[in-house]
């Protein structure tokens, strides 16, 4: 794994920690209240499936965060948040995963 994969991963799981409340120090997050999903999609050029698919998102949930019938949940703002400006970092980490999980 390249050494920016491993830093996102790290940053990735400290940020997760921190969102489930296992760790209030030694960083400060600033997680919205809102994301705006579409907007975050339609600047990648996805549809709804490339866009669930791609980032591991249930395509009835992406519908309903763009119709505003639900909101994303805490954590999931956070990567909507991460995905917005590191779309391949993200993807490659979610890649990497993927691939480990095959292997084992």
């Amino acid at each position: 794994m390249s050494k920016a994969g491993s830093k996102l991963i790290k940053s990735a799981n400290q940020a997760l920690a921190y969102a489930c409340g296992e760790v209030d120090e030694g960083f400060i997050v600033h997680v919205p209240e809102e994301v705006d999903v579409k907007s975050i999609r339609n600047s990648l050029g996805l549809t709804q499936p490339e866009f669930s698919l791609r980032f591991g998102f249930n395509v009835r949930a992406v519908q309903d965060w763009e119709q505003k019938r639900r909101q994303p949940e805490r954590a999931t703002r956070i990567l909507l948040t991460v995905i917005a400006r590191e779309p391949e970092a993200v993807s490659r980490a979610l890649r990497i995963s993927a691939e480990k999980q095959e292997n084992e």
